[in-house]
């Protein structure tokens, strides 16, 4: 991935945030290679999983890549809860 736009959702992604936040990352993961950095996010629900699978689905699509970068505890427990957490795309350290 050479030069990815940055996506940083902030505050709560949960079903209450979830679909203001759906279009805009949709968006961004159409028009070209994505990093989503979920530092900002204080708390996350399975909507929150819902929302990453759906940003994954629009950018490869797309012909473009997602990574995710700074995921909270949260997040990564639910998706291991749902057995996806294989499918998500996390930013290797460099």
């Amino acid at each position: 991935m050479s030069d990815p736009a940055v996506f940083a959702p902030e505050g709560a992604l949960t079903m209450q945030s979830a679909p203001a936040l759906l279009a805009e990352g949709q968006r961004r993961a159409r028009a070209g290679d994505l990093v989503v950095d979920l530092a900002a996010v204080s708390a996350a629900d399975s909507a929150a999983l819902a929302l990453i699978l759906d940003w994954m689905r629009c950018a490869r699509a797309a012909g473009h890549a997602l990574v995710l970068r700074n995921p909270p505890a949260g997040l990564a427990s639910l998706a291991a809860l749902y057995d996806i957490d294989g499918l998500l795309p996390l930013e290797r350290a460099s």
